[in-house]
């Protein structure tokens, strides 16, 4: 088995070294490669991708900014594994957690498995961005009859072919609602595992918004009506 590690970048420049470091350090079950696709960044992120020389690692640039749903789709198109997952640059996520992801996986319990954070006060940046993701979360639930712990989740873990299927078009963070409400409209669960999470603030670089939220919203719906056509 084969993981492809797909990392989106735009202007991390602050965090991508130690991002990359990361990952790359981690003691996987198996064989990885981590694809980074530098989304238009306009700071030093190219030049600290120029730099990377890890036979591991693969660079694709988009000349301008597409949005994470773009980079992804462009990550996607040239992964090399049977499975993938998505990593941001951020460093709100841990890789450590990643093979936790693989278990339900390699023993067989699972296709699907999704990282659930659990939010504290030393994990989210504000009390309005966990009350959003319950809300598009528990509207997911609600619209496909499910319990999901957390839609939002960066962590979302499958088979590539699987991804490639559902072909996904929303080109920023509305990806997550799409991709979700598509494999919940074939009927299939995503496996849950908790994870560790720590949110940075918008000062340190936080992107999302209130209307992200607003168009998952809007996703969800439009993926649930399509599911008698």
């Amino acid at each position: 088995m084969k993981l492809s590690i797909l990392m989106p970048v735009y202007n991390e420049e602050a965090r991508l070294a130690n991002a990359l470091k990361q990952a790359l350090d981690v003691n996987y079950p198996c064989e990885i490669e981590l694809v980074v696709v530098d989304d238009g960044s306009r700071d030093g992120t190219a030049e600290i991708l120029d730099r990377i020389d890890d036979p591991r690692v693969r660079v694709v640039t988009h000349p301008r900014n597409q949005g994470k749903g773009a980079a992804i789709r462009t990550a996607v198109s040239s992964a090399a594994g049977e499975f993938m997952v998505i990593l941001d640059a951020d460093l709100e996520y841990d890789p450590q957690d990643i093979p936790r992801l693989l278990d339900p996986v390699m023993d067989g319990r699972a296709e699907v498995v999704y990282g659930n954070r659990t939010f504290g006060s030393h994990s989210s940046f504000s009390f309005w961005y966990v009350m959003g993701n319950r809300a598009v979360t528990t509207a997911a639930n609600m619209l496909y009859n499910c319990y999901l712990g957390d839609l939002e989740t960066c962590f979302k873990l499958m088979p590539v072919s699987l991804y490639r299927s559902l072909d996904i078009r929303s080109n920023g963070f509305g990806m997550e609602a799409e991709v979700t409400g598509k494999l919940l409209r074939r009927q299939i669960r995503p496996y849950e595992v908790p994870i560790s999470y720590r949110a940075r603030s918008r000062a340190e670089g936080k992107k999302i918004t209130w209307r992200d939220g607003v168009e998952a919203l809007w996703i969800l719906g439009r993926e649930r009506s399509r599911r008698h056509r």
